[in-house]
């Protein structure tokens, strides 16, 4: 669950205030809007990568606001996928549980858990170098799940994908989702993308939040079109 309190923010001419939503445990959401509104900005905050003025961020009933980014045990998905080209994906995936000082052993059985959940096996030992868009979003995803977090924020995983490995990744978080029950908050910019997967959108529109469940997506799909392309 990850519920946002009266959240405000600014720097510079930036400003956000008074927003507070609630995604309920194991819930897929969406978070769209136009260039500029504040996605990532919100997405960065809840993950303890920036800065609140005032509200409180709570995952899973937990006051997390003053938690460090490591305290908050959430898993991150940035836009770029920042993969480091000197580790192997193997080293990528132990990476966050050998600061957490698990076992070997328990990082091994992991490892090879996470490897098959993802299809990724016969990648460990590469790196990123030479790898396709999909593989690499793979080792990305795998990075941010290897800890078992309860919450997943992604920055727009899908959208330097072609069509076809996108239609794999739908496939693929689906699967996520039904193996580790985690609660995701994606940032996206396609109605595509958000009538595959999501069961709540939450729409940023002139600074307020606006929610909308499947049975209203025409209504979002209306409103997309005349508030043009969220990007």
């Amino acid at each position: 669950m990850i519920e946002c309190k009266d959240y405000g923010i600014r720097f510079g001419e930036f400003k956000l205030s008074d927003i507070s939503f609630h995604i309920p445990a194991e819930a897929y959401c969406c978070l769209m809007g136009k260039t500029g509104c504040g996605k990532t900005t919100i997405l960065e905050s809840i993950c303890g990568l920036r800065s609140m003025n005032r509200g409180d961020i709570l995952i899973d009933g937990v006051n997390v606001t003053k938690l460090k980014p490591s305290q908050r045990e959430i898993g991150f998905v940035p836009q770029d996928g920042a993969l480091f080209s000197t580790m192997s994906v193997q080293e990528h995936l132990e990476f966050a549980l050998k600061i957490r000082k698990w076992s070997k052993e328990r990082i091994a059985s992991q490892v090879q858990e996470l490897a098959e959940l993802l299809g990724i096996t016969h990648l460990l030992k590469r790196k990123p170098y030479g790898l396709s868009g999909g593989e690499k979003q793979r080792v990305v995803l795998g990075r941010a799940l290897t800890f078992r977090p309860k919450v997943l924020c992604l920055d727009e995983p899908l959208s330097a994908l072609d069509d076809q490995t996108k239609e794999e990744m739908y496939h693929l978080f689906g699967v996520i989702r039904k193996e580790t029950g985690v609660t995701a908050l994606h940032i996206s910019h396609s109605f595509e993308e958000v009538s595959k997967l999501a069961d709540i959108v939450l729409f940023i529109k002139d600074g307020k939040i606006i929610r909308f469940l499947p049975d209203e997506f025409s209504k979002l799909e209306e409103l997309i079109r005349s508030d043009g392309k969220p990007v």
